[in-house]
């Protein structure tokens, strides 16, 4: 699919065609593919690897032209579902025209942040910016998550919240690949922003998306950390419960050995013999009290002897 719009008086509006200078391609088709390669020049690989949600990010110079290429988060629904990837973004800037290639979505450009643009790079920088909020609005919605997956752990002894707190880990663990590889591109642009041809105002804009994605790269990396912290204390209190299980189930089976063995060199017919001339209901009574007796004694013992 294939959308026109105008830069225009700091907004962002649809477009005829022919006064476009923003292109957006989402999932392009052959056709449109082979628009894209003719249009700004490129190589397949360069085009395959907007579409590629497996590549890394990366910068190009190409003469007056700039190509970059960009991780972000995928649209979710976090009610649904606990599997977010990362997928990859084209920008390909020109002198009077922005291409943007994307493998799933739509930019939002009526959001606020995207009010102002005033040139094309800054277009682009806004739409950097942009995703790494999109990162920040996950991250805060997997804090909320890991928060409501401990409390339904505590009350469960199934497997299915430890899987969905292990795949919450694997995700963060592609967003921080994800922010380290944007974080290259970031730094090239702020070393060449010059030769590129950006000007000091767009610096400025840059140094604050660069201060931004810091944060956010530091927020992923600290949730990692406390999600696979939570889970080792998981196993570790589900192994501490599986032992006290078993010693307590190890003392029942000790207190019943003995009193098994009496019942099974006694018998009822030769305890029927010994008891000859007493009243048998009587004996039977005190024989099963003597048992209690001991077998409470034997728990005491235990209980005290092994802790």
């Amino acid at each position: 699919m294939k959308e026109f719009f105008k830069l225009t008086a700091g907004q962002v509006e649809a477009s005829d065609p022919r006064a476009a200078n923003v292109v957006v391609y989402t999932l392009p088709g052959e056709e449109e593919k082979q628009d894209l390669l003719e249009s700004l020049h490129l190589d397949p690989h360069a085009l395959e690897s907007a579409l590629d949600q497996d590549e890394i990010s990366r910068l190009e110079c190409l003469q007056d032209d700039l190509y970059v290429i960009w991780k972000r988060p995928n649209n979710t629904s976090f009610s649904q579902q606990f599997k977010l990837e990362v997928s990859s973004i084209g920008l390909y800037l020109q002198k009077n025209r922005l291409t943007v290639i994307l493998s799933e979505g739509i930019i939002p450009f009526k959001e606020k942040e995207f009010q102002g643009a005033a040139t094309l790079p800054d277009l682009l920088l806004r739409i950097l910016q942009h995703t790494i909020h999109h990162f920040l609005g996950h991250l805060k919605a997997i804090k909320q998550l890991t928060g409501e997956i401990q409390t339904k752990l505590n009350a469960s002894l199934g497997n299915q919240y430890l899987l969905q707190m292990f795949t919450l880990g694997e995700n963060l663990i592609y967003y921080i690949d994800a922010l380290e590889s944007n974080h290259t591109v970031l730094t090239k642009l702020h070393k060449e922003w010059e030769r590129i041809g950006f000007s000091r105002s767009e610096l400025g804009l840059m140094e604050d998306i660069a201060i931004e994605h810091n944060q956010c790269a530091k927020q992923a990396e600290i949730y990692s950390t406390v999600l696979s912290g939570l889970m080792d204390a998981r196993a570790s209190i589900i192994n501490n419960n599986m032992n006290r299980l078993l010693k307590d189930l190890t003392i029942i089976n000790i207190v019943f050995l003995p009193l098994n063995l009496i019942a099974g060199i006694g018998g009822m017919s030769e305890y029927t013999e010994m008891a000859k001339g007493m009243n048998l209901a009587l004996a039977y009574v005190l024989l099963c009290l003597g048992m209690a007796l001991l077998g409470w004694a034997i728990w005491l013992v235990l209980r005290r002897t092994i802790k």
